[in-house]
């Protein structure tokens, strides 16, 4: 649900509908729902209307408001999918996501941003670039700021994180 305030002055209801979970052949399993999001700083008074924003990661000033879905480690790609069809659908479908994920170290990724994050269910682990690896269960919180980073589940069950991810520039 969505609050804002009308012309008048009268706080409002702005929208109540559900968010549908973006997946992708690529990585089968995994839920992207993109709840809310800017490409730069909003002000109040607002209606509550969807700023607009375009990629899953925040520019500069910008937010996001997310929860991502993590299937248990395994879970692979359809045999024979083609690749090149993938990417592009995935880069459709979540925009700048691809083209943050290091190649040589899949799901290695690093982003201009200070996220907040909290575990909603089930555990996973937050594996650092240098080997460090940190175990988050449901109900723990772990603020980022801009580290390369990898997720994994290797547990039974799936792993939800809401995020909030906020945009900063990157010196050197």
């Amino acid at each position: 649900m969505v609050t804002g305030q009308a012309t008048d002055g009268a706080s409002v209801l702005a929208s109540d509908t559900a968010v549908s979970p973006v997946e992708t052949a690529l990585m089968p399993g995994a839920e992207f729902y993109s709840l809310w999001g800017a490409d730069a700083p909003v002000s109040l008074p607002n209606d509550g209307a969807e700023p607009d924003f375009h990629t899953w990661f925040p520019p500069d000033g910008g937010f996001r408001f997310e929860l991502i879905v993590l299937p248990p480690d395994g879970k692979l790609p359809q045999p024979g999918l083609d690749m090149k069809q993938a990417l592009a659908e995935t880069e459709k479908v979540l925009p700048g996501l691809i083209g943050k994920m290091d190649p040589a170290h899949p799901g290695m990724h690093q982003t201009d941003s200070i996220d907040l994050i909290y575990v909603t269910c089930g555990a996973c682990v937050l594996a650092l670039d240098g080997g460090t690896e940190i175990a988050l269960a449901a109900g723990d919180v772990i603020v980022q700021h801009g580290p390369r980073h990898a997720w994994h589940n290797p547990h039974a069950e799936p792993c939800g994180l809401l995020t909030i991810s906020l945009g900063v520039g990157r010196k050197g």
